[in-house]
């Protein structure tokens, strides 16, 4: 029961708003639980075939770039690498998702990923670069869907313990007061009648 309430009438009727809104709150929460673990879900699916696949892409980068180095030396490959000639940069967005904001990530990209002639390198070099360039942008998308990920599944959590709370604690202790109150007041208007019909008798018994 809550504390600190008054066996009014008025606060009665105040108690059974406060539990219909509580209800209809309820209700929303639930639903948009509901929306935002199906999204979740699908996004995770997603997110982990991007992973997967950006964990062979660069396991095969990362063996042309060992076969670079046998046939040319780590010395020469880190020469022609020294002055890259293409810059990347990314800019941040949001995007809302059931009142989650989560991040957009828009690329501009300028530049040639090769900063070398072809004469002193080896073509294992040259795909492992062109690897690699597609690579940057399929990591910059799975950055924007993780990040969606951990945003929507904080708002999840909230929104469980909301629901939780209200399903709960606020909502039966509010059906509790109101279950009592109107017992108290039943009692009062039971005793009232009581009191008047003895009075009535008292009368007429002069």
């Amino acid at each position: 029961m809550l504390t600190g309430v008054n066996a009014t009438r008025m606060e009665l009727l105040r108690l059974k708003r406060r539990l219909n809104l509580a209800k209809r709150g309820h209700r929303l929460l639930k639903d948009k639980r509901d929306e935002l673990m199906r999204q979740l879900l699908a996004i995770i699916g997603e997110v982990k075939e991007m992973r997967l696949s950006i964990e062979r892409k660069f396991q095969s980068i990362l063996e042309r770039f060992v076969l670079a180095k046998a046939a040319i030396g780590s010395y020469q490959v880190e020469q022609e690498l020294l002055l890259p000639a293409k810059k990347v940069s990314v800019k941040t967005g949001q995007k809302n998702i059931m009142s989650v904001y989560v991040p957009v990530y828009s690329k501009e990209i300028t530049g040639e990923i090769i900063p070398y002639g072809y004469f002193n390198t080896s073509g294992e070099m040259d795909i492992a670069l062109k690897d690699f360039d597609k690579f940057i942008e399929s990591l910059i998308d799975l950055a924007e869907k993780e990040k969606a990920v951990q945003l929507m599944a904080r708002e999840i959590e909230e929104t469980r313990r909301r629901v939780n709370a209200l399903e709960h604690k606020l909502i039966p202790e509010l059906d509790e007061t109101i279950k009592i109150i109107t017992m108290k007041l039943d009692e009062n208007e039971r005793s009232a009648t009581v009191r008047l019909i003895r009075v009535k008798e008292i009368i007429r018994s002069h």
